[in-house]
């Protein structure tokens, strides 16, 4: 997805957010939603990494701290031309993984333990050089942003039904009984159109950046059974927050699938055996492996 296109989505979001302040006080609610949305927008510029990380209890670890886990990324970043990001463990036992960070020069990757403790160290090369390829394709401040927006649109929502304009409103109660019900909806909707270009972008360069593309379709194997298996209770809380992850961390049967902002795990393992495949035939240096 080109970045116009991820602007025109993320004008679409502020927009609805806009929208829904009108169904609560009018144009006066508009345009307190107008102020909130830039406030919103310049606090996530300026916060995004540390209002995430702090949300799912991330602790910062070093060389002595996770010595592989960290070393893994700084080779990584190395190869991927990009400064060595912060590096942080949720204390989390479903594997999963996300970055975070307004550019290159200040982002972070966060890994749960149940990813550290799941996956051999080349699964974890795959997931990290995918997380990198983020912070290099500069996706790690829209995906930040468009969170906060979200989960601050779900709110307002919430606070239509209970607190909308009712009769007197545009719609009357029913009007406002939609919007509060098809405004989250319509926001997960741009989330997902957003992150899944995004998340394939993110496989090939990741791929790149390693040097091994089954390594990282490997791993993604091992991450959609996890997250179905095992609850990620921090994302559950936050599920705005769910397109950060490499994986969709949210449980849910078949509405998973539906209303995922994240495209099929098994097209993505496909993409990357081709990619494996067309690589096979030529000789090519292994990555930071090779």
């Amino acid at each position: 997805m080109g970045y116009g296109r991820t602007a025109i989505l993320l004008a679409a979001l502020t927009a609805l957010f806009l929208f829904v302040g009108y169904m609560i006080a009018g144009e006066g609610g508009m345009m307190i939603a107008l102020m909130v949305a830039i406030a919103m927008n310049v606090f996530s510029y300026w916060n995004s990494d540390k209002l995430v990380l702090r949300m799912y209890g991330a602790k910062a670890v070093n060389e002595t701290t996770a010595p592989d886990y960290v070393r893994i990324v700084r080779r990584l970043s190395e190869n991927a031309g990009l400064p060595m990001p912060a590096t942080y463990i949720m204390d989390n036992p479903q594997p999963n993984a996300f970055a975070t960070g307004r550019d290159p020069a200040h982002a972070a990757v966060a890994a749960t333990t149940g990813l550290l403790e799941a996956m051999t160290s080349q699964e974890i090369a795959g997931v990290m050089a995918h997380e990198l390829a983020h912070i290099k394709n500069c996706d790690t401040l829209t995906m930040t942003i468009t969170a906060t927006l979200a989960g601050a649109l779900s709110m307002l929502a919430n606070f239509a039904l209970f607190f909308g304009r009712g009769r007197n409103g545009p719609g009357g109660f029913v009007g406002t009984l939609a919007i509060a019900i098809l405004a989250p909806m319509a926001a997960g909707l741009v989330q997902f159109a957003i992150s899944r270009s995004r998340e394939f972008q993110a496989d090939k360069m990741g791929a790149e950046i390693c040097g091994r593309p089954l390594w990282l379709a490997s791993a993604l194997e091992k991450l959609e059974r996890g997250s179905i298996q095992i609850d990620n209770r921090q994302a559950e809380d936050h599920p705005a927050t769910a397109h950060m992850f490499i994986v969709n961390p949210l449980h849910g049967g078949n509405m998973r699938k539906l209303f995922s902002t994240h495209p099929s795990t098994q097209d993505r393992v496909d993409r990357l055996h081709e990619l494996a495949r067309a690589q096979s035939q030529a000789t090519r240096p292994g990555g930071v492996w090779g």
